[in-house]
């Protein structure tokens, strides 16, 4: 699934591309998981104002209104701009065509997990209800080590649960949770409150240093994830624990592990990561 490097990656690779253009035509493929909200041909002759995210989700402003877009679980966005060749007509697994002065924006989604949705704002009540419940950007000013630690003190959910789930810090999908436990030593299986003031800061370290170095090499392509100009991501050749099972410990040289939590894939080191009873510091 796409993360908030990847997405922030794609944000980035046709944001300012897109800015300012005037929408000529949006055309919807095969239904997704939500209807977009408004008749496509409403949209024509909106000015895209910007591209922003939260969370795992792209805000697209527009002159009246909000397209909220969401990659799923293996969707991506392709922009062409309008002096490039042209991607040629929407195939089986293109679900959206946003058309506009400046080129052409398409979400391809195989598993069709994904959503492009239009709201009247972020006060919209459907977008407060996809909004709303998010954590802190991990690579904002507002990720302050008293408000991560007090997500962590208020929760007995294992840490690594904690952080897939997103309701203290969004975008730290298994593959980054995995890599920021092992920087920080610590077992993913410890209870969240149970991560003592000193593992808690350089939990919220490896946070901040993990993300944005993702995100720096273009965010992780294990399948299919590339940015909207076709670029896969680098992450994945830099990853300490994730994917290395039975590997040696980049650190002690002891096997890497895999445990299953929540029927996601973990991966740790049981040298360097000793259980809760060694993370009340």
């Amino acid at each position: 699934m796409p993360e908030l490097p990847e997405v922030e990656v794609t944000r980035r690779s046709f944001a300012d591309r897109i800015a300012g253009a005037r929408i000529v035509a949006a055309v919807p493929g095969k239904p997704l998981r939500w209807p977009l909200g408004l008749r496509p041909e409403a949209l024509v002759g909106r000015e895209v104002r910007g591209v922003r995210r939260r969370g795992k989700y792209l805000l697209l402003d527009l002159s009246e209104g909000l397209l909220l877009v969401h990659l799923g679980m293996s969707g991506s966005l392709r922009f062409v701009g309008a002096e490039e060749a042209p991607l040629g007509p929407a195939g089986p697994h293109d679900h959206f065509d946003l058309q506009t002065t400046g080129g052409l924006l398409r979400l391809h989604d195989p598993r069709r997990f994904g959503a492009v949705v239009y709201v009247a704002g972020e006060s919209d009540a459907l977008a407060r209800k996809l909004l709303d419940h998010l954590g802190m950007e991990p690579l904002d000013g507002g990720f302050t080590l008293a408000a991560f630690r007090s997500g962590l003190a208020a929760s007995r959910t294992p840490v690594k649960q904690l952080l897939l789930g997103g309701s203290v810090v969004v975008g730290v999908g298994n593959i980054y949770a995995s890599e920021v436990l092992f920087l920080s030593r610590i077992h993913p299986a410890t209870p969240a409150r149970e991560v003592g003031p000193r593992k808690a800061k350089a939990l919220h370290e490896a946070i901040r240093a993990v993300l944005a170095r993702a995100v720096e090499l273009g965010g992780t392509t294990l399948r299919d994830f590339s940015s909207a100009n076709g670029m896969a991501g680098h992450f994945q050749l830099q990853a300490k624990v994730y994917g290395r099972d039975g590997l040696p410990c980049s650190h002690c040289g002891s096997p890497i592990r895999l445990l299953r939590q929540g029927q996601r894939s973990t991966y740790y080191c049981a040298r360097c990561q000793k259980e809760s009873r060694h993370n009340q510091t």
